[in-house]
C-alpha cells in the first residue's frame, strides 16, 4: 500500500482525469496514504456567457430552477505563470465569496482569476484559500453583480434517486444546465494531493470538463455538491455537501483547512481475509501498511504477507460500526478533527480489543508542478 510521495498503481505523472477516476473503488487513503494521481485542468474552450436567450417563455420545473440559480453560476477563467489558460465554474455562496474547484485556480498567477457572470459582467477574483485535499477553493469578489444571489449549501446527503441538476460551463459552453438523479452517496475518489476525498456524491447528470467547481443543485436550488469529475460512462462526481461546508468557512476564515490524520492504509475484508483473521463475516477492514512515526504508528498492527490472519482489522470507530474503507475515511472526515483521540475497536490474532488513536493534522501534500493545459 502505498503512503504519501510513493509511486502507486496509478502514474503520478500528469494522467488524464478519465485515467484518474479509473481508481474509483480502489484501495482508499485513510489519512495519509494517497493514490498518487493528480487531476487534470479542467476542458479548456473559447469564453462566452448567457445573456438570458434561449430560456423563451419555458414554465417547467427545470426552467424555474435554472432562472433563479444562474445568476449565481460563473465561468472562472484561469491564466498561469507561463500564458496558459483554463477554465472551470463556481457558484457564489454570499456578497463577495465564490466556491470552485481548487484544481481549477492551482495554478493561476496572482491576477490570473476573472470570473464571467451570465449577465455578461466580468470581475476579477483574488483566492481566498485552497484545499488540495477536498478540491475546494474560495474566490474573492469586489463589487458582486446585483442578480448573483447566494446559493446554500444544504447541511446534509441527498437521498439515492434525488432528482438533481448540474450548472456550469462544460467544456466552455457557457450557462448550461443538464439533469439526472443521485446515483450513489459516500463514494471515495482521488484528489490531487495523492490523498482520497470522501462521501463523494455520484450522479447521472452529464457533467463534462469545464463543469468542475459549479453546483449540483435540487429541485429547490439547495447545492447538494460542488462538482468534481465526469468519468465518462453517464458517472459524475461532486464533493459532498457536508465536506464542503467544514472546509469552506475554514478557507474563509484561516485561507487553509486541517484534515484529521492517522496514517495508515486499508483494505476491504472479503471472506478469505476474514477466514484467516476469526472473523464470522466479512467486514470491517484490514489495516495493511502503517505510516512511520505517524499518530497510528505503535497502536495498530499492519499485515504481514507472509503471515496468515496477521494485522489489525478495524471493524468500528468511536463505537460505529465500520463494514468498508469508505465508511471509515467519511467518518474521519465528516465526525473528527486534528487533536482527537478516536476509539477503535480492532480484530487482532482472532481477538476483538479497542485501542485509542490520538490524531493531528495531515502532513503538507507533495503536488506534481503541472501547468494549466492551453485551450485549444
Amino acid at each position: 500500500m502505498p503512503f504519501v510521495g510513493v509511486a502507486t498503481g496509478v502514474s503520478s505523472e500528469n494522467p488524464t482525469r478519465r485515467r484518474v477516476l479509473r481508481t474509483v473503488g480502489t484501495v482508499a487513503a485513510i489519512g495519509g496514504i494517497g493514490v498518487g494521481a493528480s487531476v487534470a485542468q479542467d476542458g479548456q474552450d473559447e469564453d462566452g456567457e448567457s445573456n438570458g436567450q434561449g430560456e423563451g417563455d419555458a414554465t417547467g420545473e427545470y426552467t424555474a430552477v435554472y432562472r433563479d440559480t444562474i445568476g449565481s453560476v460563473v465561468l472562472v477563467t484561469v491564466t498561469g505563470p507561463r500564458g496558459g489558460g483554463g477554465l472551470g465554474s463556481g457558484f457564489v455562496i454570499d456578497d463577495q465569496h465564490v466556491v470552485t474547484n481548487d484544481h481549477v485556480v492551482s495554478n493561476a498567477t496572482d491576477d490570473g482569476v476573472e470570473l464571467q457572470f451570465n449577465t455578461e459582467e466580468w470581475r476579477t477574483a483574488s483566492i481566498v484559500g485552497t484545499d488540495p485535499y477536498s478540491d475546494l477553493a474560495v474566490l474573492r469578489v469586489e463589487n458582486m453583480p446585483d442578480a448573483a444571489s447566494e446559493l446554500s449549501i444544504v447541511d446534509r446527503e441527498p437521498a439515492i434517486g434525488q432528482e438533481v441538476l448540474a450548472l456550469g460551463n462544460p467544456l466552455g459552453l457557457d450557462a448550461s444546465i443538464s439533469q439526472g438523479i443521485v446515483s450513489g452517496v459516500d463514494r471515495v475518489l482521488p484528489s490531487p494531493s495523492g490523498f482520497s476525498i470522501p462521501a463523494a456524491i455520484q450522479t447521472d447528470a452529464p457533467v463534462n470538463p469545464g463543469n468542475s467547481g459549479g453546483p449540483l443543485v435540487s429541485l429547490e436550488g439547495e447545492v447538494f455538491g460542488v462538482v468534481f469529475a465526469g468519468a465518462g460512462q453517464a458517472i459524475g462526481f461532486a464533493i459532498s455537501p457536508r465536506l464542503a461546508n467544514r472546509v469552506v468557512p475554514a478557507l474563509i476564515e484561516d485561507d487553509t483547512y486541517e484534515h484529521p490524520y492517522m496514517g495508515v492504509a486499508v483494505q476491504p475484508v472479503g471472506p478469505e481475509i476474514a477466514d484467516a483473521v476469526g472473523l464470522e463475516d466479512a467486514t470491517g477492514v484490514l489495516v495493511t501498511e502503517v505510516v512511520p512515526d505517524a499518530p497510528a504508528d505503535g497502536v495498530l498492527e499492519p499485515a504481514v504477507p507472509a503471515r496468515r490472519g496477521s494485522g489489525d482489522v478495524i471493524v468500528a470507530i468511536d463505537g460505529e460500526q465500520i463494514q468498508n474503507q469508505a465508511q471509515l475515511l467519511s467518518y474521519l472526515a465528516l465526525e473528527t478533527a486534528p487533536d482527537d483521540t478516536v476509539e477503535l475497536t480492532v480484530v487482532r490474532n482472532g481477538d476483538q480489543q479497542s485501542v485509542e488513536v490520538t490524531l493531528e493534522a495531515r502532513p503538507e501534500p507533495r503536488l506534481p508542478q503541472t501547468p494549466i493545459e492551453p485551450a485549444p
